[in-house]
């Protein structure tokens, strides 16, 4: 996939038939799985756009969570409260196995539901069959499976990717890249004799390819600049690729009237009406957690500002769009244990829905809203109506907290695994010190703060996966056959069976 005309000839192949692959059982069992959920009938009316929201990590304990801390920080009890995509009228349970592992990760998750097949783990958008470190570019495109986001432009819709992550990461890049290793986003990851672009650089090929990406906002400016360019924000430090390329400036000339912000004042001047592809990367890695993103040096938008950009950007194409738009880290505050930054980040992507729902029909828009996978976060102890979601359990009529069998205080959420109430670095993301387990009396702790990480059973620098279920949420056109239990790749194929293709 090292030119625009070998990606062409992969998304026309496509089109035409599912799979490069031989094997299609994957494949067609999940689109005959959604057929018979329509009754074998097409749909009522097809959809002229579709936005796949993303909770990275946002389990059913993580939305349940975050209810409850929405609704209490309005000044009521929380349980009764509902996230704004709790109102769609379709819900189904998604099951998040990959190709090869029981609990996945966000690589192989998202291909499936951009490509409609299982992938291994950390792979992005390619067949279980290409080996973990293949590099050569040729026998990756063999098992390239076409994306969502590619067959939407090659029938001539807009396209769109918003993220908190970076834009190279594994979630929005399962979209336009094609890599058995989601690791590989800038040059110097892979060897000198690779033939296989970097995620990156595969971004930039894909811009110069038909109309190319009309939106894509996130994080990520130093994987894509080389380590010649001083980034903007922060000057003393610089790009990471070692190619020599300036993929900003590639992406801005791959495509007319194109506009590249790096910060909050400069991406509320765009002006949809006037602006056809804009590139807006806000921090050098991810953004900042919403917690913290007041505090950001230059200021970073909001998810839900960034989503009403993109969709005021892309909606000007009268055959339609496919957006994207991943709250990515609700997955990094989960790994580090802290629930309060990972229930913020999920409540700022309810910001993002409600503000898509309020721009959108459900006549002629279908909104998805899912996760790639859970966490193991988990909500117990016998806590009161109204007692706060991130304190202590307190017992209704209890003057005093319940104790565990050594006299101990605990907290509501916890997590079965990770680093625990330990010592972390200043930003919160990662710990200096394992300590899980009931290493500490919480008698005096204030675990309502943003910074306390929630307490562990098993003792793990980072928390993991969790492997359970997840929700699906919809609302609009091609929203019918959203009901019972499906496996992930299905929500490819009701994407699909949406835009009519």
């Amino acid at each position: 996939m090292r030119s625009s005309h070998r990606l062409l000839a992969l998304l026309l192949t496509a089109l035409a038939a599912p799979c490069l692959a031989a094997d299609t059982s994957d494949y067609d069992a999940a689109a005959a799985h959604v057929a018979s959920l329509a009754g074998q009938h097409p749909p009522r009316a097809h959809a002229r756009n579709v936005i796949l929201f993303i909770g990275d990590g946002m389990g059913i304990s993580t939305v349940t969570a975050a209810r409850i801390l929405e609704g209490q920080q309005k000044g009521r009890s929380g349980e009764d409260n509902r996230l704004s995509f709790e109102e769609f009228p379709a819900l189904a349970l998604v099951r998040t196995f990959s190709a090869n592992q029981q609990v996945a990760d966000s690589a192989p998750t998202m291909s499936a539901m951009v490509t409609g097949w299982h992938a291994n783990e950390d792979a992005l958008s390619v067949g279980p069959e290409v080996a973990a470190r293949e590099m050569d570019a040729a026998r990756v495109s063999a098992y390239a499976h076409a994306t969502i986001l590619e067959q939407a432009e090659a029938h001539g819709l807009a396209t769109g990717i918003v993220t908190t992550a970076r834009v190279t990461h594994a979630t929005p890049a399962a979209n336009y890249a094609h890599t058995p290793n989601r690791d590989w986003e800038y040059a110097g990851q892979l060897p000198e004799t690779a033939t296989l672009q970097d995620i990156g650089a595969q971004l930039v090929s894909r811009q110069k390819t038909g109309n190319g990406i009309e939106v894509v906002l996130g994080g990520g400016r130093d994987y894509l600049l080389d380590r010649g360019s001083a980034d903007p924000e922060y000057p003393a430090t610089s790009g990471l690729r070692r190619d020599g390329r300036n993929l900003i400036r590639e992406w801005l000339a791959a495509q007319p009237d194109s506009q590249y912000v790096w910060n909050r004042d400069d991406f509320l001047k765009v002006d949809p009406r006037h602006t056809s592809h804009l590139l807006g990367l806000f921090e050098p890695s991810h953004m900042q957690y919403e917690a913290d993103r007041a505090r950001d040096l230059a200021g970073e938008p909001s998810l839900a500002e960034m989503t009403t950009k993109a969709i005021e950007i892309l909606r000007k194409n009268r055959k339609g769009f496919y957006l994207m738009v991943e709250a990515g880290r609700i997955d990094h505050a989960h790994h580090a244990g802290n629930a309060y930054r990972a229930l913020t980040d999920t409540i700022a992507l309810s910001d993002a829905v409600r503000a898509a729902a309020q721009l959108t029909n459900p006549k002629d828009t279908l909104i998805l809203v899912t996760a790639d996978h859970s966490h193991t976060l988990t909500i117990s102890g016998y806590p009161a109506r109204g007692n706060p979601i991130l304190g202590l359990v307190k017992a209704p009529g209890a003057s005093a907290p319940s104790l565990d069998v050594k006299g101990r205080p605990y907290t509501t959420l916890s997590y079965a695994n990770g680093p625990g109430f330990g010592v972390y670095d200043e930003k919160g993301d990662g710990p200096r010190e394992v300590n899980p387990g009931r290493g500490q009396n919480l008698v005096d702790v204030d675990t309502t703060s943003p910074d306390f990480h929630q307490e562990a059973l098993v003792g793990l620098g980072g928390e993991t996966h969790g492997g359970e279920d997840v929700a699906l949420f919809a609302r609009g056109a091609g929203a019918d056959v959203v009901r019972g239990v499906i496996n992930q790749n299905e929500i490819y194929h009701i994407m699909r069976r949406a835009l009519g293709f």
